[in-house]
């Protein structure tokens, strides 16, 4: 049998009942003031109970999830985790505990922690506080996060870029030779770069502004210009789906002057859609100009994925633009061309995000040239994207196809409607990083 937490529980039981004067805090009381408080402080609705509370209690799980313990922490007004009695895993006890799972479902965070750790020690195996092979694996890692996202779920590699960012500052504590400070900057900005691009598709801009602007530091710290272009890239992005495109324009266009690899493509294909978006037409058919005729260099190493800039992805932001500047006939046609690109693709340089991106575009221009059923065959593999992959600019391009579907040119049309419905659907079910133990919850509880 587990040990009760019987810290946890005299917490509660001093704490006063907001309902019942002269009463304590009940189990559900607990959960409700936590629920809102995490609610009123992140935006985010969490599922937690009473009767989680009583598993918490009964010492069944030691260690919640970072959200609730910060949730308990302020609702019973103690400044640490160890006087609720929350402790890690890792001491003595029976290998499957009575009334446990041995299975292995659930493990996932479990095995990129320990991957974590052992990464870790390669610094002490090494002479110095950080060597070579430390540098190499965080480096490796960022690629493989880059690569992977939209891929596989998002959840694990947003924690592995967090993991990635602290232990590059840990690092940076220490002593090293220059060439590994700046390479530790380097990783951490790189780390800090993907978490700005997550946060801005999970629908926290807000959150990346934060990101990106200590990824900036870390760039100029490492003096690596492929960083600073792909920050100032990222930064674009951010300000783009807050709909400052003039202020997106202006990232772009600084971004170009450090930009050699397939950057300086996404850049200067940006800029162009910026400025189109921002009705500054002449520049932005100057722009675009400009970015169909950038070749990147090919000599500069790619991280991939995200922070790589094919020319598939490149005609994808030319369609937009051209439907930026009211032109669908121009925006099929690169649209097309980016989706034929995308589908000869090998997986590994494949990128579903900007691809869905684009059929969307495609989407769009059938619309506004009267063609109902080019438009539902192209949006029928975007409807088919998994909930975990559907991440904010997607459900806000999806929802402006919708907007189309219900103009006077197809109000009355019944296939019209079909969409519709097939987009509320859709758009009711975003992607979104949540606590396991959340999730584990709501399963208890459905």
């Amino acid at each position: 049998m587990s040990e009760p937490n019987e810290l946890l529980r005299a917490a509660r039981e001093r704490t006063p009942s907001p309902s019942t004067p002269g009463a304590h805090m009940s189990r559900a009381e607990l959960a409700e003031a936590v629920c809102a408080w995490l609610w009123a402080t992140t935006d985010t609705r969490y599922e937690l109970d009473g009767h989680y509370i009583a598993k918490l209690e009964r010492g069944a799980v030691r260690w919640p999830g970072a959200a609730y313990r910060s949730g308990l922490r302020q609702v019973l007004n103690v400044a640490t985790d160890s006087e609720l009695g929350f402790t890690q895993a890792g001491g003595p006890g029976p290998l499957c505990p009575e009334g446990s799972s041995c299975s292995m479902a659930g493990m996932e965070d479990e095995l990129i922690d320990s991957g974590d750790e052992s990464i870790s020690l390669l610094a002490l195996a090494e002479e110095s506080n950080v060597g070579g092979l430390t540098v190499e694996q965080l480096h490796a890692d960022i690629q493989r996060i880059a690569q992977n996202y939209l891929k596989v779920p998002t959840k694990p590699l947003f924690q592995r870029s967090v993991a990635i960012r602290d232990r590059a500052f840990r690092l940076l504590s220490g002593r090293q030779p220059p060439q590994q400070t700046r390479d530790l900057y380097a990783a951490a900005g790189w780390a800090l770069t993907l978490l700005g691009w997550m946060s801005v598709d999970l629908g926290r801009p807000d959150v990346a502004e934060s990101h990106t602007r200590t990824a900036w530091a870390c760039a100029d710290a490492s003096g690596y210009n492929e960083l600073r272009a792909w920050v100032r890239a990222t930064q674009h992005t951010v300000a783009f789906w807050q709909d400052d495109v003039e202020h997106a324009a202006e990232f772009a266009q600084d971004g170009l002057q450090y930009a050699a690899g397939s950057s300086a493509l996404f850049l200067a294909s940006a800029a162009a859609l910026d400025l189109a978006r921002a009705g500054r037409t002449d520049e932005a058919r100057e722009a675009l100009d400009q970015a169909q005729r950038t070749t990147p260099d090919s000599a500069v190493p790619e991280v991939g994925g995200v922070f790589l800039c094919t020319p598939e992805r490149a005609a994808g932001l030319w369609s937009d633009t051209h439907l930026a500047l009211g032109e669908p006939r121009l925006t099929l046609e690169h649209a097309d061309r980016s989706v034929s690109l995308f589908e000869q693709a090998p997986h590994a340089v494949r990128n579903p995000g900007s691809e869905r991106m684009v059929r969307l575009q495609q989407v769009k221009a059938h619309l506004l040239l009267g063609e109902l059923d080019g438009a539902r065959e192209c949006l029928t593999p975007v409807l088919a994207t998994k909930t975990e992959y559907r991440m904010r600019p997607l459900i806000h391009r999806v929802s402006e196809v919708a907007a189309l579907t219900r103009t006077t040119q197809y109000a009355e049309d019944p296939k019209a409607q079909v969409l519709q419905q097939a987009i509320r659907e859709f758009v009711r079910f975003p992607a979104t990083i949540r606590d396991p133990l959340e999730q584990a919850t709501s399963k208890v509880n459905a």
